[in-house]
């Protein structure tokens, strides 16, 4: 109830949440992890951010030749996320592959990507931004992917939609230090939800 908030901060987890009037928003969130993969030792194997890795490459291997021209970027992939720790972000350029061009089992791809963003949060959380993607179309959703396609090479994606940005990088160290991020560009620290309290009730 009430309006406030709370984070938890530290160089690899930004996680915010905002309350306002009883409404909860999750945005920025962001993890990261060096390394990626443990290569050797007792916890050799285990991987940090491993399915955001996989549903994005899976994503990009099941597009054909055609899509690829639109979807994949030339030149490296950047150093790391583009929006990096801007307090507000704005949509990035190019587009990529919008949904409305993709098979029905693309689509299905693209929102396991989703998925594993959103999924973070609490199922009713999860729920609430699905509904707002769904609301602002589906089909305007683009995909965006620079660099190698196979495990071990330096990459990156992207998944934008009218309301939100996912950014994926994997770059540094070898490509085995992957940072990804959710952010909205209206709902982020619960702007949208504040700036209809505060018109409404003040």
């Amino acid at each position: 109830a009430g309006t406030w908030g709370w984070r938890c901060e530290g160089h690899h987890c930004s996680v915010n949440f905002t309350v306002v009037a009883g409404r909860l928003s999750g945005t920025p969130n962001f993890l990261g992890a060096n390394p990626g993969e443990v290569k050797s030792g007792p916890r050799a194997g285990l991987r940090v951010l491993a399915e955001e890795e996989e549903a994005g490459r899976t994503l990009v291997k099941h597009l054909n030749d055609d899509q690829k021209k639109i979807a994949i970027l030339p030149g490296d992939a950047p150093a790391d996320i583009l929006t990096a720790a801007q307090r507000t972000i704005e949509p990035l350029t190019p587009g990529g592959l919008a949904a409305g061009t993709m098979t029905v089992e693309q689509k299905a791809l693209l929102r396991d990507v989703i998925s594993v963003y959103l999924n973070r949060a609490r199922p009713e959380l999860a729920a609430a931004e699905w509904k707002q993607i769904e609301d602002a179309g589906f089909d305007a959703v683009h995909f965006v992917w620079m660099g190698g396609e196979e495990r071990g090479q330096p990459h990156c994606y992207r998944v934008q939609g009218p309301t939100f940005l996912l950014e994926y990088d994997n770059t540094q160290n070898g490509a085995n230090h992957p940072h990804a991020v959710w952010r909205e560009f209206k709902g982020d620290f619960g702007r949208d939800f504040l700036a209809e309290h505060l018109k409404k009730d003040h």
